[in-house]
């Protein structure tokens, strides 16, 4: 009980951010678009590098941010073939977007903080780029054909920088160039703007959201993704590893059960507005997601993961 509390407290702060984001939204008129733009282009592509650069290059190491990227593409195209028997419009595109999509740094990035030592939430951390791959990659691509044709999707895909910020940041850490202490303190103070950032989005997106626009079967499928899909597949990947692979320690093997219980990343509210495919449902799945993930993820952490 005292863990649930302790992991509660850390995440209560999430939410009044979340309000205060509502609040700028409704009653200072501040639009979404132009703090999206500033999450995607400028703040994320800092903070991946970052992590890329501090990372220990490490075998089992290098290889969290592509198993964590194949889980995300794994879902995404899954959910890609469910909307499709459910919606004839762009709609299963931002299903197949957000299936793929976790919370896993506003949000799990606190908790694994409240839960793990340093060096463990160090690798949570290079955990976390294999989800910002795919919303860069195949997660934005599909949301993007959503409206656009392949070609174009492709064309706003390769302006990204987060890809090469990654590739820069592995680049930097393989030739140990030191960028000392001055990087330190400007790197941080980009990891406070990420975090606050995203969570304003989810307050700003709903701001705008129309009770017109909730979709029951859409947030459904939504939330059988990420609460129920997500877990089962990380579940049966352990079980393989643990059982026969044995590529990965317990502490990993935590590190990922962390990880499949995030809600749905406030990224999508930042992408679905780029790329202007249903904000407004995309808004209403990620508030209903992290409302559940208060109780849901103190609960889940504080039973599994001591």
């Amino acid at each position: 009980m005292d863990l649930f509390l302790a992991l509660l407290a850390k995440i209560f702060p999430l939410y009044v951010i979340i309000f205060l984001g509502f609040v700028a939204g409704k009653y200072l008129h501040v639009k979404k678009e132009s703090i999206a733009s500033v999450a995607i282009y400028i703040v994320t592509p800092v903070v991946i590098f970052g992590g890329a650069y501090a990372s220990a290059l490490t075998l089992s190491t290098i290889s969290l941010p592509f198993l964590t990227f194949i889980v995300a593409c794994s879902l995404c195209l899954m959910f890609y073939v469910v909307g499709k028997l459910f919606f004839k419009d762009s709609t299963k595109n931002l299903l197949a977007f957000i299936s793929g999509e976790a919370n896993v740094g506003y949000f799990g990035l606190p908790v694994a903080i409240a839960l793990f030592d340093p060096p463990l939430v160090a690798l949570y951390t290079v955990a976390i780029i294999g989800s910002n791959l795919y919303e860069n990659s195949l997660g934005f691509f599909i949301a993007a054909r959503g409206h656009h044709s392949s070609r174009e999707a492709f064309a706003r895909l390769i302006k990204l920088p987060i890809i090469y910020a990654f590739i820069l940041g592995v680049l930097f850490n393989a030739l140990h160039i030191q960028l000392g202490p001055i990087y330190i303190e400007f790197a941080n103070s980009f990891k406070g703007a990420y975090l606050v950032l995203g969570m304003m989005l989810i307050g700003l997106g709903l701001a705008e959201v129309a009770k017109s626009k909730f979709d029951a079967r859409f947030i459904s499928l939504a939330l059988i993704a990420k609460f129920l899909a997500w877990p089962l597949l990380i579940l049966g990947i352990l079980f393989l590893d643990s059982n026969f692979l044995k590529f990965y320690n317990a502490d990993i093997h935590r590190i990922m059960l962390l990880y499949s219980i995030a809600p749905i990343a406030a990224n999508v509210i930042a992408y679905t507005t780029h790329l202007k495919l249903h904000p407004e449902k995309a808004s209403m799945a990620v508030l209903l997601s992290t409302l559940f993930a208060l109780l849901y993820v103190p609960l889940v952490a504080s039973l599994f993961l001591k």
